[in-house]
């Protein structure tokens, strides 16, 4: 028996002998030295939490062992609108890194204490309590399989973040202990192996509802594994490894889905029906969305070995899982939103359902007002509607609000800097590719390429005056990229194929043309911008002057592309200007002088998928279908290749709705 001290400055929980005491868990001093005593004699143990006496607080027992302390004014921790089963939201664990809760190895945590601490610990989490989610989690995460998804997720979800090698390193680890754990509670027989054989029996009922939950568990550790997999080491054992955990994974999920089917009509017999459903719809649904966007070359490649993806049933599972009643509402929500706000757009067509992630939205920013994903989400939201001041206000308050995972800040940086690009704030825009520069990982190349993009934006004189030498931060892009999964990442490539134009091999640097409108470009900003009248109108004087600039150099080797590139940027404004015949005549020099092109044979295929979408606002559906197919089919080898065909994916699948319906 372990038992938790719990110390009161209210009325909930008093000081009193063991003799006196009337609730559990709450012990005098003088109670707990003698337990203490019977615990180091073999009777039975006992944990006693740091006690911190900067807030009004009572410890009560959370599960089988853990402490949360109630405090009943924090408003981020209001009663949740989805499902915790009896656990107090408000609950959170100690402050600090006290004694660990000691536990036997042969212990196991019943289900309904591992949920309800890891929805407390969730709770925690959304509410920028990064280390109480943890230290909640951590002395159980090896005996409970909620504990240790729980515990894992944080831990891989700070690896990604950091992108640090010894982070990466202790996810896998976290993420290793966690399989095992779950794989605890599983049927020795697993679902996969024994689903079809199950249901022929009709005995479905030979599989408990905790090993149910223990397949949901394994197979959401098995997925971020794999991820983890592919960023570790870049050789082709591992690659082959990833690949595996993720079928795996995918098939857990596909008969969980089944399963799921089948119990629905007994669901009123399941204690925790809505959690199990909660991840087999968060699971089924990611995959199905995330399958869905991959290019058609690759879902066939996929279906051949078992795999199927459907945006719309996707879509649907997660809208499902984030209306209901469990605890993996809020990730439903979540990752919705990534796709709304993030995903659509640079994978996608730029055509974002802000009105649906607005909704979604709604309830968890009043429940976590200051939590800093919810912050992130709705700035991005007030962003992709063209509220850019809106925007910059919200993610300054995103990192105000927590100092704890610099990471998060790191995030908002990142849209601070592409704001500031947008408004043509170039020294603010520099202000934040420096800041990335000097205290993010994720893409040191990307960031140093743009770094100098953007003060080559800036007259002379200015980029004096901050020390930078641009020709110095070109050349130092190739030394920076990195491979991930064994592949460079694409953007990376762009950037260091772009600056080539400053390599000490040649005669003399090369300057780049509005390389910072460029890079918006690649990120889909004209799609932002296009929302504002006034900032593509501002947009199109500086482009139009770099097309005056051109015109009075000498001709060269880089001239045809640096026009044709001119020619894009232009075109798009033009595009969101709603001048369309201008725009097209834009388009199509860049396609005419496709054999022209020295270097940047991107150009092309992009025209053409922005001509696809001209042709499409005129109403010219079967044309923009026809040039979108010549610019996935006629086209390869060339920059940002499959960053097109994603959108081209998403595109032909809108357009060709109607007529597959």
């Amino acid at each position: 028996m372990l038992f938790v001290l719990c110390y009161k400055a209210s009325t909930d929980c008093s000081y009193q002998t063991p003799a006196a005491q009337t609730k559990p868990g709450c012990f005098s001093a003088g109670a707990l030295a003698q337990h203490s005593e019977l615990c180091r004699a073999g009777a039975q143990q006992l944990s006693v939490l740091t006690l911190h006496q900067e807030h009004a607080a009572c410890w009560v027992p959370v599960g089988p062992v853990l402490g949360a302390r109630i405090e009943s004014s924090h408003s981020d921790m209001a009663t949740s609108n989805f499902h915790f089963s009896s656990c107090d939201p408000r609950r959170t664990p100690r402050q600090g890194r006290g004694a660990d809760v000691s536990s036997s190895s042969s212990t196991k945590v019943d289900l309904k204490s591992g949920l309800e601490e890891c929805a407390v610990a969730l709770n925690l989490f959304l509410s920028n309590k990064f280390t109480d989610a943890l230290e909640l989690l951590r002395p159980w995460a090896k005996e409970s399989m909620y504990h240790a998804l729980g515990y894992s997720t944080i831990v891989v979800l700070q690896a990604v973040m950091t992108f640090e090698q010894q982070d990466i390193q202790n996810g896998i680890s976290a993420m290793k202990d966690a399989l095992q754990t779950c794989q605890k509670y599983r049927k020795k027989c697993t679902v996969v192996e024994s689903f079809s054989s199950l249901l022929s029996r009709g005995s479905l009922e030979q599989l408990s509802e905790e090993e149910m939950h223990a397949e949901i568990c394994y197979a959401e550790c098995l997925l971020q594994k794999a991820a983890l997999t592919f960023v570790q080491d870049e050789n082709m054992i591992n690659f082959i490894k990833g690949g595996l955990k993720i079928r795996t994974s995918y098939q857990i999920y596909k008969e969980c889905l089944s399963i799921l089917h089948v119990i629905q009509k007994n669901k009123h017999e399941q204690e925790f029906f809505y959690e199990f459903e909660g991840g087999v719809k968060l699971g089924t649904g990611a995959f199905n969305l995330m399958l869905s966007l991959l290019p058609a070359r690759i879902i066939r490649l996929l279906e051949f070995i078992g795999f199927s993806g459907n945006r719309e049933l996707g879509l649907l599972q997660l809208r499902e899982g984030a209306s209901g009643r469990s605890m993996r509402s809020p990730l439903c929500c979540l990752t919705i939103l990534a796709f709304h706000t993030y995903i659509s757009l640079i994978l996608g067509t730029g055509e974002v359902n802000v009105v649906e992630a607005e909704n979604l939205l709604a309830p968890f920013l009043q429940q976590f007002p200051n939590g800093s994903l919810m912050l992130f989400y709705h700035a991005r939201i007030e962003l992709l509607k063209g509220n850019i001041e809106e925007a910059q206000e919200i993610f300054q308050k995103c990192i105000s609000v927590q100092e704890e995972w610099k990471q998060f800040h790191h995030l908002c940086y990142w849209e601070q800097m592409w704001i500031n690009v947008f408004l043509q704030n170039w020294v603010q825009a520099y202000y934040y590719s420096d800041l990335l520069c000097k205290e993010s990982k994720w893409s040191k190349a990307t960031y140093v390429f743009l770094k100098a993009a953007i003060l080559s934006m800036l007259p002379e004189e200015d980029v004096l005056a901050t020390n930078e030498n641009v020709i110095a931060l070109f050349r130092q892009v190739d030394g920076l990229k990195q491979r991930i999964a064994g592949k460079s990442l694409p953007t990376e490539k762009f950037a260091v194929r772009k600056a080539r134009r400053y390599s000490p091999s040649l005669p003399g640097p090369v300057k780049l043309v509005l390389p910072a409108l460029e890079m918006m470009y690649v990120w889909n900003g004209f799609s932002i911008v296009g929302k504002r009248k006034d900032l593509c109108e501002n947009l199109l004087v500086t482009i139009e002057k770099a097309e005056a600039a051109l015109e009075n150099e000498s001709f060269s080797d880089y001239s045809v592309d640096d026009e044709c590139l001119v020619k894009l940027l232009k075109g798009c404004c033009l595009k969101n200007l709603q001048r369309p015949l201008q725009a097209e005549l834009c388009f199509n020099h860049v396609v005419e002088s496709e054999k022209l092109l020295k270097y940047d044979h991107y150009l092309v295929p992009f025209t053409l998928f922005e001509l696809a979408f001209l042709y499409k606002s005129q109403g010219e559906i079967d044309k923009a279908i026809k040039v979108l197919e010549t610019a996935r089919n006629n086209y390869k080898d060339y920059s940002l290749e499959s960053r097109l065909h994603f959108r081209i994916q998403a595109a032909l699948h809108l357009w060709r709705k109607p007529s597959s319906d």
